[in-house]
Order: C-alpha cells, then sequence, then structure tokens
C-alpha cells in the first residue's frame, strides 16, 4: 500500500507538470510574430526595402495636383472641390513600378479613383491575378511573403472619396493586428511610411471598426518591376 500511495501522486504532480509546459509553449507559440505567418520571407524583406524607398512621406502631398507616377506636385490646378489626397494615385504608381496593374489613369482619373478601385479589385482583379484575401492576418502573412497587398475602403457616398493602402511586411503579433489591423505604408490626408490600418484609415471609422476593410493581394515577379 505504501507503494502505490506514493507512485500516485507523483504520476499525478509529473501529469500536472506536463500540461502546464505544454500550456506554455503553446501560450508562446500563440503569442510569437511566426505564429501569424509574421515572419519576414526573402522577398517579405525585399518588398520593406523597396516600400521604404518610394519617398511616400514627402511625395503624394495631400492638398495639391500630383503626377500620379512620381508623387510629384505639377502645378495644374485642381478642378474639384475637396482636401485631394493620393492614396489611390500612390498604390497605382506601386503598382507599376512592380508589374502590377490596378486601375489607373488613363483608364480612371485621380477624382475618386480609391472608390473605382476597390470596385475594379472586386469585379476584374482576378482577371489581373489578384486573389481576394480572407482577412487582416492573412493579409499580413502574404505581405510578408513577399506579395504586393492593398487594404482597400469603398466610400457609402458616391461623391466622396474612399481609401486604399498597402500592406507593408510586418513582424506584427496575432494580438496586435487584431486589435488595429496589419501595418501599412499610405498616401492620404497624412502620409505613412509605417503605421497600423486602424491609424491609417481613421478617416473612415467604418473601414476597420466595422470591418468594412477588404484585402487583395498579387504576386510579385521582380523580373517585371522596374525598380530591381
Amino acid at each position: 500500500m505504501s507503494d502505490a500511495n506514493t507512485f500516485y501522486p507523483r504520476r499525478g504532480f509529473r501529469l500536472d507538470a506536463l500540461r502546464v509546459a505544454r500550456l506554455l509553449l503553446a501560450s508562446l507559440l500563440f503569442l510569437s510574430p511566426f505564429a501569424s505567418g509574421a515572419d519576414h520571407s526573402p522577398n517579405g524583406s525585399r518588398l520593406a526595402d523597396f516600400l521604404d524607398h518610394t519617398g511616400v512621406e514627402q511625395r503624394w502631398p495631400a492638398g495639391v495636383h500630383v503626377a500620379w507616377e512620381t508623387g510629384i506636385p505639377d502645378g495644374k490646378p485642381e478642378k474639384s472641390a475637396g482636401k485631394h489626397t493620393h492614396c489611390s494615385a500612390f498604390v497605382a504608381s506601386i503598382g507599376k513600378q512592380l508589374g502590377i496593374y490596378i486601375l489607373r489613369p488613363p483608364e480612371h482619373s485621380q477624382v475618386l479613383l480609391a472608390n473605382a478601385q476597390y470596385e475594379w479589385l472586386e469585379s476584374e482583379g482576378a482577371q489581373q491575378g489578384w486573389r481576394s484575401v480572407p482577412g487582416a492576418i492573412e493579409a499580413q502573412a502574404a505581405a510578408n511573403r513577399g506579395e504586393l497587398v492593398v487594404a482597400t475602403y469603398r466610400n457609402h457616398h458616391d461623391d466622396k472619396p474612399g481609401h486604399i493602402a498597402i500592406v507593408r511586411p510586418s513582424n506584427k503579433t496575432r494580438q496586435d493586428i487584431a486589435a488595429e489591423g496589419p501595418q501599412i505604408t499610405q498616401a492620404g490626408g497624412t502620409n505613412f511610411l509605417s503605421t497600423s490600418l486602424a491609424r491609417g484609415f481613421a478617416g473612415h471609422p467604418a473601414a476597420w471598426g466595422k470591418g468594412e476593410v477588404r484585402f487583395y493581394a498579387h504576386a510579385i515577379d521582380w523580373q517585371k518591376a522596374t525598380v530591381k
């Protein structure tokens, strides 16, 4: 009896310790950026470096007319009311530099282009190699693999602008992505080289707050890119 009485408590202790160890390991894996696919691949690092050299914080400034491909003010007068931000022109320019088509001038003017890009991606994007991405965590993972990923929102009012941005590679955890969205690079009312989607889309509360933002991804063939 004494042998049995000393053996089973020890076995119970060992099992409890094993359960605790497994729970700790599971917690570490969940908290790790690798659990969300957030580790950079070589192509992800290449994409991050490319975005870092776009000059987005200086070019595509709000309030003036710009050449959409370069983001440099061209002195032309704006013909419509509004702040005239250039999120969609920036995305169109990045796509062209990477050899990827997204709706852009001259097929559509810069006016309300973000709304039009949202609709184009939904209806015609697949024909040009774009695929829908189901959510924020998947969008971040795709960017980290080195795909061009856009986050896009259509304004509910036809005469008001939507917004579009590029998801950039990042080591954000699942918790961070769930709280504030993936990391993005954007032109807009404020141009950001790197910020959260929640912050970048703050002018459109329904985009992140109500889950109305949509994500699309496109593989990058660096042999077709004009910037190597």
